[in-house]
């Protein structure tokens, strides 16, 4: 008998790429839910949260609808939790765009934005866009289920500086090694778009989808 596609509410908070990315996981044989309901987003199989913009707005918007607590509670041990982009920055205690902002805090940290110069005190580019290695490091189910490296696409101007090293799950440099992914328990988070990185952003999704089988 064919298997259900596991059900992802993928969250709408009106920051985001919602239509590219629901098609990418469609391609991953998933069930993306478009939603903004709180209760949606608790009782999904897996939450995808996805976004861009600015940081304050975004969790304003979250706040507002609900979601931030429902997010709360999924990242603090409900369904497995896939962060893309904004959806990584905002588990953070705070960021730093345009003042501080606190953020929804589930994990030790602040989101900042990528220095004028390299380490080498050379001019950087901000927003860094376009394609760039990353690196896995540590145990969790989605690292073993990925290459040792992959290539993804990034835009983003802020990166995470997380306060334990331990939930670093990929490196990339950028000006200097930089987060790019983070994992901690039923979270995996990524600063890079697979919607927008073909083969490798379809093995990510293909990993999402075998690590909810798992759970």
């Amino acid at each position: 008998m064919p298997t259900i596609p596991p059900r992802i509410a993928l969250v709408d908070y009106g920051a985001g790429n919602i239509r590219s990315v629901a098609k990418a996981l469609e391609r991953s044989d998933l069930e993306p839910v478009v939603t903004a309901d709180p209760a949606v987003v608790r009782g999904a199989d897996g939450v995808l949260l996805p976004g861009v913009g600015a940081f304050r707005d975004a969790v304003t918007a979250l706040e507002e609808a609900g979601l931030a607590d429902a997010i709360r509670e999924v990242t603090s041990g409900g369904r497995p939790y896939l962060g893309i982009c904004f959806g990584l920055q905002l588990l953070f205690e705070e960021g730093t765009e345009h003042g501080i902002t606190p953020g929804l805090g589930q994990l030790g940290g602040r989101v900042t934005r990528f220095p004028e110069e390299d380490e080498n005190g050379e001019p950087l580019l901000v927003p860094h866009i376009g394609w760039n290695e990353v690196r896995y490091e540590g145990d969790h189910p989605m690292v073993q289920s990925l290459p040792e490296r992959d290539i993804y696409y990034f835009v983003h101007s802020y990166r995470p500086e997380p306060t334990d090293e331990s939930i670093i799950a990929g490196r990339a440099d950028y000006g200097g090694t930089f987060t790019a992914a983070v994992a901690k328990g039923n979270v995996f988070a990524i600063q890079f778009h697979p919607e927008k990185s073909q083969s490798a952003g379809k093995r990510l999704l293909d990993a999402y989808r075998a690590w909810l089988d798992q759970s």
